[in-house]
């Protein structure tokens, strides 16, 4: 569907248990359980960014990609494959997002983990997969360190692997 390989495409999900301080307007998706805002993804501003419908700047938790937008800064290696990539996977697509424990960062952006249904009734999780093919590297900023140790592997995984920016920029 998205040009993944077959073993990548889904990644498992630990700890899928509802989150206890989630928004009363949270919903629970049908495809596996996953609690969280659904919300549908109107424009990608980079690698790990996202604007949602209601207007709201998205950043996912615990991954940093290559820096594309930042005008102080030069565009980093990788940097657009990586933005390229979130947009394919999410542009127009809802999404689910899941909090970890802080609602929003310094630059009051949302702090969220994002779950994009698929086919067969499961979903991607995106932040894992960008880590782990190589769009992304692990980014741990505490408290929000649920799935810090899926994305360590993930890492691991995609260096050894020498997947995207860890083949093309080390």
């Amino acid at each position: 569907m998205f040009g993944l390989k077959p073993e990548l495409t889904l990644q498992p999900i630990p700890s899928a248990t509802p989150l206890v301080d989630s928004p009363p307007e949270a919903t629970s998706s049908a495809v596996i359980g996953i609690e969280g805002e659904k919300a549908l993804v109107t424009k990608v501003i980079d690698g790990d960014t996202i604007e949602i419908q209601n207007g709201a700047t998205v950043r996912l938790i615990g991954i940093d990609t290559p820096e594309t937008v930042d005008p102080r800064r030069p565009v980093g290696c990788f940097g657009k494959e990586a933005s390229n990539e979130t947009k394919s996977l999410l542009t127009g697509k809802e999404v689910i997002l899941q909090k970890d424990v802080s609602d929003t960062d310094k630059y009051q952006r949302l702090l969220r983990y994002v779950f994009l249904a698929v086919e067969n009734n499961q979903l991607l999780f995106v932040n894992d997969y960008l880590v782990r093919e190589g769009f992304a590297k692990v980014l741990t900023y505490p408290p929000d360190s649920k799935y810090n140790e899926q994305f360590r592997q993930a890492e691991r995984e995609a260096k050894e692997g020498k997947r995207g920016f860890w083949d093309r920029c080390s």
